[in-house]
């Protein structure tokens, strides 16, 4: 009877010699997590409520209700209103990049990333493509609301790319800081709440419902340099083909600093979570 081989020799005989798999590029890594994050959405369905059912309600209620009473009619108010509530729905959305991101640390999914012979900040970069592409979801469903009601934006296709380019910026650079928030506090729920002390204000102190000229002195000032108020005016403004160089170079600007601040941050607390 011939000689057998003790079961660790024969798996290490088996395995000795054969090409290692090669490691996955940063840019497959960061493409395989995108698909994950999207695939989460089946898992939290409250985030695709809020990408397809609540730009829906926030262009139609304020169309119908508010229309008649600040600009004579709805359809009047329409081309006034749609790219402010565009640049509204995509700010508020953009807290579920950290949602996201808590979530998977209170899994304990991020030592099971550090142990993956990968990029280690794919799991961030993956999360931050998912979104932008969930962006652009509800940009076109918000779009497409607006043509059937009524909206017709002056800068044809070309301002309307634009905009929504730039409204995808801005919130590609919101995202950068809810992932810091998703790293500090201790719950997803908590996430959330923090968020909405800092969105309610910012979006509903700015432009995107009335104008500038309606509010009191001491306010336009306060306003007029609010971030999402010159997110709005470009918005706006490359819809219907008026000339906002001023506002498109501050909104980038905004986004740039946004991403300048707290990207580094925002990595080196993902370095000592992991």
């Amino acid at each position: 009877m011939t000689d057998v081989l003790p079961s660790g020799e024969r798996t290490q005989q088996l395995f000795t010699g054969l090409p290692r798999p090669p490691r996955a590029s940063s840019a497959s890594a960061v493409g395989t997590l995108a698909w994950r994050a999207m695939l989460k959405i089946k898992h939290v369905p409250f985030q695709l409520f809020d990408v397809t059912v609540t730009p829906i309600m926030f262009t139609l209620l304020f169309t119908y209700i508010f229309g008649g009473a600040l600009a004579g009619t709805p359809r009047a108010y329409l081309q006034f209103m749609l790219p402010g509530v565009l640049v509204q729905t995509i700010v508020f959305i953009t807290v579920y990049t950290g949602v996201g991101l808590n979530t998977d640390i209170q899994k304990g999914l991020y030592d099971r990333f550090r142990s993956l012979p990968m990029w280690q900040p794919a799991p961030l970069f993956g999360a931050l493509a998912a979104d932008v592409f969930r962006y652009s979801v509800c940009a076109a469903e918000i779009l497409a609301i607006g043509l059937i009601l009524g909206f017709r934006p002056g800068g044809g296709v070309v301002g309307v790319l634009l905009a929504l380019a730039l409204v995808l910026v801005f919130g590609f650079a919101l995202s950068w800081l809810w992932i810091i928030v998703g790293m500090l506090v201790k719950t997803p729920e908590s996430v959330m709440t923090t968020s909405f002390v800092f969105l309610m204000p910012l979006t509903f102190a700015s432009n995107i419902f009335v104008e500038l000229s309606t509010m009191p002195g001491w306010l336009q000032q306060v306003v007029g340099r609010n971030p999402v108020t010159y997110v709005t005016n470009a918005t706006r403004g490359l819809m219907h083909g008026q000339p906002v160089t001023g506002d498109i170079v501050w909104s980038l600007v905004a986004s740039a600093v946004i991403v300048l601040v707290a990207a580094p941050v925002a990595m080196r607390l993902y370095r000592r979570e992991r």
